[in-house]
């Protein structure tokens, strides 16, 4: 497994291979995968955290399942920009799944995805209850979404790819 930035995740993907989307937290974890064309993150029902060995498992399963080249993970920083508590389990989590896959992390700045999906959620008329359920992916989603947007303006700028 590796840790890459969004540029060196660029350069390493093929052409039609899905993306991942990671909201980390401490009952659920968030889900959200690309289309194949890596333009438009869908969210996914949320692993609803066991511990470690079973949620990686689950997480793996997904990947599988969706053919996931690799994983844009929510990194929590403080909106100073500084890292906390949950930065560091951030971190460990993609430590730990480095000896169960090879495929990439990318971790991605996730200061204000929930907010974020809460506002959509709520513009959608979504009822307290369903969102709660929602939200965890629906910020997945966003993360997703940012890395997406930024990997398209990465092959504009290379001169690769269509530039429509």
């Amino acid at each position: 497994m590796t840790i890459m930035t969004i540029e060196e995740l660029s350069e390493a993907l093929s052409p039609s291979q899905a993306i991942a989307g990671l909201d980390l937290g401490t009952k659920t974890i968030g889900l959200a995968v690309s289309d194949l064309g890596r333009r438009f993150a869908s969210p996914r029902p949320v692993i609803k955290r066991v511990k470690f060995g079973k949620d990686a498992e689950v997480l793996l399963a997904f990947a599988e399942k969706e053919k996931v080249a690799a994983f844009v993970i929510g990194l929590p920083m403080n909106m100073d920009g500084s890292s906390g508590p949950r930065v560091q389990a951030t971190r460990a989590f993609v430590r730990s799944m480095s000896e169960k896959t090879d495929i990439p992390f990318v971790f991605w700045d996730e200061r204000l995805s929930t907010v974020a999906a809460e506002r959509a959620l709520l513009e959608m008329d979504v009822s307290r209850a369903k969102r709660a359920e929602r939200i965890d992916s629906a910020a997945a989603s966003f993360i997703l979404q940012g890395a997406l947007d930024r990997l398209v303006s990465l092959t504009r700028t290379s001169g690769f790819g269509d530039t429509a």
